[in-house]
Protein backbone atom coordinates (compact mmCIF):
# COMPACT_ATOMS: atom_id res chain seq x y z
CA UNK A 1 0.00 0.00 0.00
CA UNK A 2 1.46 3.63 -0.25
CA UNK A 3 0.66 6.05 2.24
CA UNK A 4 0.20 9.67 0.79
CA UNK A 5 0.50 12.56 3.13
CA UNK A 6 -2.07 15.38 1.89
CA UNK A 7 -1.00 18.71 1.15
CA UNK A 8 -4.02 20.95 0.90
CA UNK A 9 -3.42 24.59 -0.12
CA UNK A 10 -5.90 27.53 0.44
CA UNK A 11 -4.39 31.02 -0.09
CA UNK A 12 -1.02 29.84 -0.56
CA UNK A 13 -0.89 28.34 2.97
CA UNK A 14 -1.00 24.34 3.59
CA UNK A 15 -4.49 23.51 5.81
CA UNK A 16 -7.01 21.25 6.45
CA UNK A 17 -10.58 21.43 6.05
CA UNK A 18 -13.57 19.87 7.98
CA UNK A 19 -15.94 17.74 6.07
CA UNK A 20 -14.75 19.88 3.21
CA UNK A 21 -16.22 23.10 4.57
CA UNK A 22 -13.87 26.21 3.42
CA UNK A 23 -15.32 27.43 6.68
CA UNK A 24 -13.98 25.18 8.74
CA UNK A 25 -10.00 26.28 8.15
CA UNK A 26 -7.19 24.62 9.96
CA UNK A 27 -3.68 26.22 9.02
CA UNK A 28 -1.29 24.38 9.58
CA UNK A 29 1.82 25.66 7.40
CA UNK A 30 1.93 29.07 6.50
CA UNK A 31 4.98 27.67 4.07
CA UNK A 32 3.72 24.26 2.13
CA UNK A 33 7.19 23.39 1.16
CA UNK A 34 7.92 23.17 4.99
CA UNK A 35 5.19 20.33 5.27
CA UNK A 36 6.39 18.73 1.81
CA UNK A 37 9.97 17.93 3.21
CA UNK A 38 8.95 17.18 6.61
CA UNK A 39 6.72 14.23 5.15
CA UNK A 40 9.68 13.69 2.80
CA UNK A 41 12.17 13.14 5.82
CA UNK A 42 9.75 10.95 7.66
CA UNK A 43 10.22 8.47 3.95
CA UNK A 44 6.95 9.58 2.39
CA UNK A 45 7.51 8.51 -1.60
CA UNK A 46 4.49 10.22 -2.92
CA UNK A 47 2.61 13.38 -2.16
CA UNK A 48 -1.00 14.44 -2.37
CA UNK A 49 -1.46 18.35 -3.02
CA UNK A 50 -4.93 20.06 -3.86
CA UNK A 51 -5.42 23.26 -4.67
CA UNK A 52 -8.71 24.10 -2.96
CA UNK A 53 -8.84 27.50 -4.68
CA UNK A 54 -9.00 26.09 -7.75
CA UNK A 55 -11.10 23.21 -6.90
CA UNK A 56 -13.49 26.21 -5.98
CA UNK A 57 -13.10 28.75 -9.15
CA UNK A 58 -11.83 25.88 -11.63
CA UNK A 59 -8.52 27.99 -12.22
CA UNK A 60 -5.58 26.53 -10.37
CA UNK A 61 -4.09 29.62 -8.26
CA UNK A 62 -1.07 27.63 -6.80
CA UNK A 63 0.75 26.00 -9.06
CA UNK A 64 4.40 28.30 -7.85
CA UNK A 65 3.73 25.90 -4.62
CA UNK A 66 3.28 22.81 -6.43
CA UNK A 67 6.06 23.48 -8.90
CA UNK A 68 8.66 24.58 -5.74
CA UNK A 69 8.02 21.07 -3.89
CA UNK A 70 8.39 19.07 -7.09
CA UNK A 71 11.04 20.98 -7.71
CA UNK A 72 12.97 20.69 -4.08
CA UNK A 73 12.17 17.51 -2.92
CA UNK A 74 12.35 14.00 -4.03
CA UNK A 75 8.59 12.59 -3.73
CA UNK A 76 6.52 11.62 -6.72
CA UNK A 77 3.09 14.58 -6.80
CA UNK A 78 -0.13 13.76 -7.49
CA UNK A 79 -1.83 17.25 -7.53
CA UNK A 80 -5.29 18.11 -7.99
CA UNK A 81 -7.94 21.25 -7.90
CA UNK A 82 -9.05 23.20 -10.50
CA UNK A 83 -7.50 21.31 -13.60
CA UNK A 84 -9.86 21.44 -16.26
CA UNK A 85 -9.21 22.50 -19.68
CA UNK A 86 -5.86 20.67 -21.50
CA UNK A 87 -3.48 23.98 -21.53
CA UNK A 88 -3.72 23.27 -17.52
CA UNK A 89 -3.35 19.63 -17.50
CA UNK A 90 -0.09 20.14 -20.26
CA UNK A 91 1.21 22.66 -18.04
CA UNK A 92 1.29 20.11 -14.74
CA UNK A 93 1.87 17.18 -16.23
CA UNK A 94 5.02 18.65 -18.62
CA UNK A 95 6.68 20.33 -15.30
CA UNK A 96 7.28 16.75 -14.50
CA UNK A 97 4.34 15.93 -11.95
CA UNK A 98 3.60 12.30 -11.91
CA UNK A 99 -0.29 12.48 -11.52
CA UNK A 100 -3.18 15.04 -11.89
CA UNK A 101 -6.30 14.64 -10.09
CA UNK A 102 -9.89 15.27 -12.38
CA UNK A 103 -12.89 15.22 -10.36
CA UNK A 104 -15.42 17.99 -11.83
CA UNK A 105 -14.54 17.71 -15.21
CA UNK A 106 -15.04 13.53 -14.93
CA UNK A 107 -18.85 14.76 -14.87
CA UNK A 108 -19.10 17.76 -17.06
CA UNK A 109 -16.35 16.76 -19.83
CA UNK A 110 -15.64 13.26 -20.22
CA UNK A 111 -14.26 14.05 -23.65
CA UNK A 112 -10.93 16.19 -21.79
CA UNK A 113 -10.51 12.71 -19.46
CA UNK A 114 -9.64 10.80 -22.59
CA UNK A 115 -7.68 13.67 -23.94
CA UNK A 116 -5.68 13.81 -21.86
CA UNK A 117 -5.02 9.45 -21.12
CA UNK A 118 -4.47 9.64 -25.08
CA UNK A 119 -1.77 12.55 -24.82
CA UNK A 120 -0.11 11.25 -21.73
CA UNK A 121 -1.20 8.13 -20.77
CA UNK A 122 -3.58 6.33 -18.05
CA UNK A 123 -0.85 6.69 -15.59
CA UNK A 124 -1.15 10.31 -15.14
CA UNK A 125 -4.83 10.92 -14.88
CA UNK A 126 -6.21 9.92 -11.42
CA UNK A 127 -10.18 10.63 -10.91
CA UNK A 128 -11.13 12.01 -7.72
CA UNK A 129 -14.47 10.17 -6.75
CA UNK A 130 -15.83 12.92 -4.14
CA UNK A 131 -19.02 11.69 -2.61
CA UNK A 132 -22.01 12.75 -0.02
CA UNK A 133 -24.25 9.71 0.95
CA UNK A 134 -22.90 7.80 -2.46
CA UNK A 135 -23.29 10.83 -4.62
CA UNK A 136 -20.93 12.17 -6.51
CA UNK A 137 -19.81 15.91 -5.23
CA UNK A 138 -18.25 18.69 -7.70
CA UNK A 139 -16.81 22.25 -7.79
CA UNK A 140 -14.43 21.91 -4.51
CA UNK A 141 -17.39 20.18 -2.89
CA UNK A 142 -19.66 22.68 -3.40
CA UNK A 143 -22.12 20.79 -5.42
CA UNK A 144 -23.77 17.17 -5.05
CA UNK A 145 -25.02 15.39 -8.15
CA UNK A 146 -27.58 12.86 -8.45
CA UNK A 147 -24.66 10.32 -10.30
CA UNK A 148 -23.70 7.21 -7.93
CA UNK A 149 -19.72 6.72 -6.98
CA UNK A 150 -20.04 3.44 -8.79
CA UNK A 151 -21.79 4.83 -11.67
CA UNK A 152 -18.88 7.60 -12.23
CA UNK A 153 -16.02 4.65 -11.99
CA UNK A 154 -17.71 2.53 -14.70
CA UNK A 155 -17.75 5.61 -17.10
CA UNK A 156 -14.45 6.34 -16.37
CA UNK A 157 -12.81 3.22 -16.67
CA UNK A 158 -14.87 2.99 -20.49
CA UNK A 159 -12.06 5.57 -21.25
CA UNK A 160 -9.33 3.35 -19.66
CA UNK A 161 -8.99 5.69 -16.59
CA UNK A 162 -7.39 2.79 -14.11
CA UNK A 163 -7.16 4.75 -10.73
CA UNK A 164 -9.40 6.38 -8.40
CA UNK A 165 -8.98 8.49 -5.09
CA UNK A 166 -12.59 7.42 -3.07
CA UNK A 167 -13.03 10.63 -0.45
CA UNK A 168 -16.22 10.56 1.41
CA UNK A 169 -16.97 14.01 2.51
CA UNK A 170 -18.47 13.69 5.54
CA UNK A 171 -15.77 11.71 6.82
CA UNK A 172 -12.91 14.16 5.63
CA UNK A 173 -11.30 16.19 8.30
CA UNK A 174 -13.60 14.00 11.36
CA UNK A 175 -10.87 11.67 12.78
CA UNK A 176 -13.38 8.81 12.62
CA UNK A 177 -12.92 6.41 10.74
CA UNK A 178 -13.15 5.86 6.76
CA UNK A 179 -16.22 4.46 5.17
CA UNK A 180 -15.48 0.80 4.98
CA UNK A 181 -18.65 -0.22 4.22
CA UNK A 182 -18.61 2.00 0.43
CA UNK A 183 -14.96 0.93 -0.01
CA UNK A 184 -15.94 -2.50 0.58
CA UNK A 185 -18.59 -1.90 -2.14
CA UNK A 186 -16.60 -0.60 -4.50
CA UNK A 187 -13.93 -3.39 -4.62
CA UNK A 188 -15.82 -6.05 -4.48
CA UNK A 189 -18.44 -4.55 -8.01
CA UNK A 190 -15.65 -3.29 -9.73
CA UNK A 191 -11.62 -4.35 -10.57
CA UNK A 192 -9.60 -1.01 -9.82
CA UNK A 193 -6.88 0.40 -8.42
CA UNK A 194 -8.30 2.64 -5.15
CA UNK A 195 -6.84 5.02 -3.30
CA UNK A 196 -8.82 5.77 0.10
CA UNK A 197 -9.36 9.38 1.63
CA UNK A 198 -11.31 10.24 4.24
CA UNK A 199 -11.42 10.25 8.24
CA UNK A 200 -7.61 8.07 8.82
CA UNK A 201 -7.09 8.60 11.95
CA UNK A 202 -5.24 4.67 13.22
CA UNK A 203 -3.08 2.18 12.52
CA UNK A 204 -6.06 -0.14 12.29
CA UNK A 205 -7.39 1.97 9.46
CA UNK A 206 -4.63 1.55 7.37
CA UNK A 207 -4.19 -2.23 8.52
CA UNK A 208 -8.15 -2.84 7.44
CA UNK A 209 -7.89 -0.84 4.32
CA UNK A 210 -5.17 -3.22 3.10
CA UNK A 211 -7.27 -6.01 3.68
CA UNK A 212 -9.91 -4.53 1.67
CA UNK A 213 -7.72 -4.80 -0.86
CA UNK A 214 -7.20 -0.77 -1.28
CA UNK A 215 -4.00 0.47 -2.97
CA UNK A 216 -2.90 3.81 -1.01
CA UNK A 217 -4.05 5.69 1.52
CA UNK A 218 -3.98 9.24 1.90
CA UNK A 219 -2.89 11.30 5.12
CA UNK A 220 -4.35 14.15 6.69
CA UNK A 221 -5.76 15.57 9.84
CA UNK A 222 -4.50 12.40 11.67
CA UNK A 223 -0.80 13.13 10.61
CA UNK A 224 -0.90 17.04 11.16
CA UNK A 225 -2.18 16.51 14.69
CA UNK A 226 -0.16 14.04 15.66
CA UNK A 227 -2.83 11.21 15.98
CA UNK A 228 -0.94 9.01 13.56
CA UNK A 229 3.21 8.75 12.93
CA UNK A 230 3.96 8.27 9.48
CA UNK A 231 7.11 6.55 10.55
CA UNK A 232 5.25 4.26 12.33
CA UNK A 233 2.72 3.62 9.49
CA UNK A 234 5.37 3.14 7.71
CA UNK A 235 6.68 0.58 9.84
CA UNK A 236 3.53 -1.25 10.34
CA UNK A 237 3.57 -1.77 6.31
CA UNK A 238 7.17 -2.67 6.17
CA UNK A 239 7.49 -0.06 4.00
Amino acid sequence: MDLIPAIDLLGGRCVRLYQGDYNKTTVYYTDPLEAAEKWQNQGAKWIHVVDLDGAKTGIPSNFHIVESIQQNTKMMLQVGGGIRCIETAAKFLDSGIQRIVLGTSAIQDPKFIAKIIDDFGSESVVVGVDARDNNVSINGWMETTSLKTIDLIRRMQELNVKRFIHTDISRDGTLTEPNFDAIKSVLSEIDTHLIVSGGISSLDHITRLVDIGAEGAILGSALYKGIISFKEAKNLLNL
